[in-house]
């Protein structure tokens, strides 16, 4: 027996248990949805001045209303409902051909009731680029729609009623993208909609965008676009544009006028851009995340608030803690600890104060981001900073792998080196722009993706540090080259030294070039934008520069040092990598949900050792230390 409508998504939920058929309960609600604003949109087709001027559209009209009330009645279990009432009223309108306003104003009015219960939307980050959503468009749509979306394709004059003309401005206004993205998503009961399954959620989402900006794009002001679209009122949130049409969201937000409105249906990726900021997003998807734990959602809660840290603040952390590390540091504890809040139930009002404490402290951070902007001094600094840090570590196993083949006398293997670093860059570049073009990443598969990668590291460092530390015998490790070295350095271990470039190369990439682009969104966002470029660029070439010398150093005095002492010092080295990498893989799992986070009590985290104050992160390295240390000591014992 399904609940009904008041008490699926009241606040009292978590005590009722949980929701039998929830999927389905979801499916019926945003179907009413759907269903009531289809009517406020088409009614004027069907109705002028009393009189009936399209019977196909009052005949569909009649039972759109009439299966609004079936999913109301099935929905509450036949109890009395406010949304029911409002349904017959609307039903009885139709029937006696009342006026456009009324039945908009009683179709709006079951809109707003059924959204104030239902959960918060988990929106897409990103649309698909415009010509590849035209493209889907007319391979999915054109058919009954028309190329252009004006309701002409070739079945369209099969269909009674005929199929939407999505470049009618006067309907397009009474239209919302929710409703377009659940007809695409689920079809329209007695039509001949059909449902999209087979498209993805960004496909979906890319197209309601797009067929939404069909009735504006002759109107829109392209010049006007970057001033326009920054003047947005911030605490507009993408879920209120999603949700309203447009004649809504002029009447209730006095700051949004004809112009703007037009520009961003028009160009969606400009209300994307302004919507989804990073801080933006935090905010969205905790809110999101409460309201799903609200409705005994947890796993849903879960995922939003990782998605709060990975796809939101995470980017902003570099240019934040440029300014206030303090306040950076605090937020970044906050949101990794609050998913622990949102694993059991009954914690609702703990759950709410930590929400709040974690938006006041983002509205103090949004103040110091869009207050100020970075010195040309703290533009460089960090700049630097982001590619020393991230470069240094693959650098070090870089350099590690190149002189280890020289002091074996493999010159000719040093290529495969070159050629596992060289793929990484390439590779990393590639994932970026396709992640910014073609596919989204979340950060939850980014922060997976080098989490594993790292641990992977970490995990051959330590056998190549320990297998180093074996050979530590000048005359062993002589004799050791001559009979095996040949030998083992065959085609598949060859390439195996590629992989371990690859690897050690790739994961840091990525993640370098999103905050270079965080860097980059600041500096052209502020007044001298040509002068902090500039110094961003001055910071990256230094960083290069400094990575360059290091490695120079490197190369020019490890391959002069004794065998036995240059592979006892690259031995504890390799250790030394393989510690840092263990933490930091664990670290980026915890962040992507995959590994339980378990605060220590005690605040030990040095963030260049990546060391965190975590019970499993510190373990993994404490085992790390411990495991070398016996095979040191058997090592001894045996000599």
């Amino acid at each position: 027996m399904l609940l009904s409508l008041s008490t699926l998504f009241s606040a009292n939920l978590l005590a009722q248990g949980p929701l039998p058929a929830n999927q389905e309960v979801l499916k019926q609600t945003r179907q009413i949805l759907q269903l009531a604003e289809y009517i406020g949109v088409d009614y004027a087709e069907a109705i002028t001045q009393g009189q009936v001027t399209n019977a196909d559209e009052f005949a569909e009209m009649q039972q759109f209303s009439s299966i609004i009330i079936e999913k109301i009645k099935l929905l509450s279990n036949g109890e009395p409902d406010s949304i029911m009432a409002d349904a017959l009223q609307l039903q009885q309108a139709i029937e006696q051909k009342s006026s456009l306003e009324v039945i908009q104003k009683l179709s709006q009015k079951i809109r707003k009731q059924v959204l104030s219960q239902s959960p918060a939307l988990v929106l897409p980050t990103r649309l698909l680029a415009t010509n590849n959503v035209k493209q889907l468009f007319i391979e999915n749509c054109s058919s009954c729609h028309g190329t252009l979306g004006q309701g002409d394709g070739p079945l369209a004059k099969s269909m009674s009623p005929e199929p939407t003309n999505f470049t009618d401005k006067e309907r397009a206004l009474n239209r919302s993208l929710l409703g377009l993205y659940d007809a695409i998503s689920d079809g329209l009961d007695g039509s001949a909609m059909r449902a999209f399954s087979e498209l993805n959620d960004q496909q979906r989402w890319s197209l309601a965008f797009y067929v939404g900006s069909l009735a504006f794009e002759s109107t829109a002001e392209p010049i006007v676009a970057t001033a326009a679209h920054t003047k947005k009122d911030n605490s507009i949130e993408l879920q209120q544009w999603v949700n309203s049409n447009p004649t809504q969201l002029m009447q209730h937000n006095a700051q949004i006028d004809d112009a703007q409105l037009t520009l961003l249906r028009s160009q969606p990726h400009l209300l994307f851009q302004a919507a989804l900021s990073p801080i933006s997003t935090t905010r969205i998807n905790l809110q999101a995340a409460v309201k799903a734990y609200q409705n005994d959602q947890l796993t849903q809660a879960q995922t939003l608030a990782v998605s709060a840290y990975l796809d939101g603040f995470e980017l902003i952390e570099n240019n934040l803690d440029a300014h206030d590390s303090g306040l950076r540091k605090s937020i970044e504890g906050q949101l990794l600890n609050f998913r622990n809040l949102l694993k059991t139930t009954g914690q609702d009002t703990l759950v709410n104060q930590e929400l709040a404490s974690i938006l006041t402290q983002l509205d103090q951070a949004d103040t110091v981001l869009t207050g100020q902007s970075l010195s040309n001094n703290a533009m460089f600094s960090a700049a630097l900073i982001i590619l020393l840090r991230e470069g240094l570590e693959a650098l070090l196993v870089i350099i590690a792998l190149m002189t280890v083949l020289i002091k074996t006398e493999r010159h000719d293997a040093i290529k495969f080196v070159h050629f596992g670093w060289i793929s990484a860059l390439i590779a990393g570049v590639l994932t970026w722009w396709a992640a910014d073009n073609l596919i989204s990443i979340s950060g939850a598969s980014r922060e997976l993706m080098e989490g594993g990668a790292a641990l992977l590291a970490a995990l051959v460092l330590f056998y190549v540090g320990y297998w180093m530390h074996s050979k530590t015998q000048g005359s062993k490790w002589q004799s050791y080259i001559k009979n095996n070295v040949d030998r083992h350095l065959n085609a598949g271990t060859l390439w195996g030294l590629t992989g371990l470039a690859f690897i050690s190369v790739y994961r840091e990439v990525f993640e370098t070039i999103l905050f270079y682009q965080s860097l980059l969104t600041q500096a052209i966002g502020s007044a001298s934008s040509n002068e902090q470029i500039s110094y961003l660029v001055y910071g990256l070439l230094v960083g290069m520069a400094i990575l360059a010398v290091i490695a120079w150093l490197m190369m020019r005095y490890s391959v002069k040092l004794p065998l036995a002492r240059f592979f006892a010092v690259s031995a504890y080295f390799m250790l030394f990598l393989a510690f840092i990498l263990a933490g930091k893989g664990i670290s980026a799992l915890q962040e992507a949900a995959i590994i339980n986070l378990t605060p220590f009590p005690i605040d030990v985290s040095v963030s260049w050792l990546g060391i965190a104050s975590t019970w499993q992160g510190l373990s993994i390295q404490m085992l790390i230390v411990v495991l070398f240390s016996v095979m040191v000591m058997r090592n001894r014992y045996a000599k």
